[in-house]
């Protein structure tokens, strides 16, 4: 929107607003070229994910037939051929003792790992802001019972509860699932004090007190007013959670408490290739490579969206 003449000072030129929030931060996210290949390798490994199926059906595999006749029984099963077994009909070779095709394994196991890591963030969010907003806005007995609460799931060694939930849970729940839920339970601490945090800064704002002293309801006054002001650090948080959410799910199908065979992900991979690195390093390589490029990709663009949305950024805008 353009200022109006009548609006600006005699002799003095009009001034344009600032662009919107989103625009800026679009136009600094583009003049970094990290968070950029940041952005486009998450994108293109979304994609690959998504399109799991139509590859497969490109390369003409799937990810849980078995090739005995592609192993050499001599060696204990290791693949025949270099780099896995490497071949036209076999892209990136084939598992050892097994013979499934790993390029069809690693494209599923894509789906499961994004997308039990992208499950838990959401759930996360949903959970933590609930509670933080909760404690920034519920009184002070409130406050009191669920800062308790956010620094227990704090103290609490995570991956020993998310073990335990794991055993306990009914078996008969879908695993990715059970997975982003058990993510969740052990890592929506962090959301909730970022979110209280943030909360109590901004409730004493003059929008609140004037929202406060029109009626206004305290959850509608968190909501409508104080949840907007909330969108760039738990959008950053968001950014960096999906990362250490993949490590958690690799970590627990490294356990063996993840996802269940013939359903492959890059952590149960993993866990499989240990027996496997010194005999056929490929097969170690490739999901390990790939889990390590997402990591970095995510870490990277989370940076990025940081110093975008840093009000003190100094960059062009």
């Amino acid at each position: 929107m353009t200022v109006l003449e009548t609006d600006v000072a005699p002799g003095a030129e009009p001034v344009r607003d600032a662009p919107p929030r989103g625009r800026q931060v679009w136009r600094r996210l583009r003049a970094d070229r990290p968070a950029l290949a940041g952005l486009a390798t998450v994108v293109l490994m979304v994609a690959v994910a998504l399109a799991a199926p139509l590859l497969c059906a490109i390369e003409g595999q799937d990810p849980t037939t078995f090739h005995s006749d592609l192993l050499d029984s001599a060696r204990g099963g290791v693949p025949h051929g270099s780099f896995g077994g490497v071949s036209a009909d076999h892209w990136l070779g084939v598992e050892p003792a097994t013979g499934r095709d790993v390029f069809a394994r690693v494209v599923h196991g894509a789906r499961v790992s994004l997308g039990v890591a992208l499950g838990a963030t959401v759930l996360e969010l949903l959970v933590g802001i609930a509670v933080g907003l909760g404690a920034g806005f519920g009184g002070r007995r409130a406050d009191a019972v669920l800062s308790r609460l956010i620094e227990l799931s704090l103290a609490f060694p995570s991956f020993l509860l998310a073990l335990a939930l794991m055993a306990i849970v009914p078996q008969s729940m879908p695993r990715p699932l059970l997975l982003a839920c058990v993510i969740t339970a052990v890592s929506w601490g962090n959301v909730a004090r970022v979110t209280r945090s943030q909360a109590l800064s901004l409730r004493g704002r003059d929008y609140v007190d004037a929202a406060r002293l029109s009626g206004a309801r305290p959850s509608r006054i968190a909501v409508r007013e104080v949840l907007p002001g909330l969108t760039a650090p738990l959008l950053v948080l968001a950014a960096l959670k999906v990362p250490l959410n993949m490590v958690s799910e690799a970590g627990l199908s490294f356990l063996g408490a993840g996802v269940r065979p013939p359903t492959p992900s890059w952590g149960q991979m993993l866990s499989t290739a240990t027996t496997w690195f010194r005999a056929d390093p490929t097969y170690v390589i490739v999901p390990g490579g790939l889990l390590f490029l997402t990591l970095l990709a995510c870490t990277v663009l989370a940076e990025g969206v940081r110093r975008a949305m840093d009000p003190r950024w100094g960059g062009r805008s």
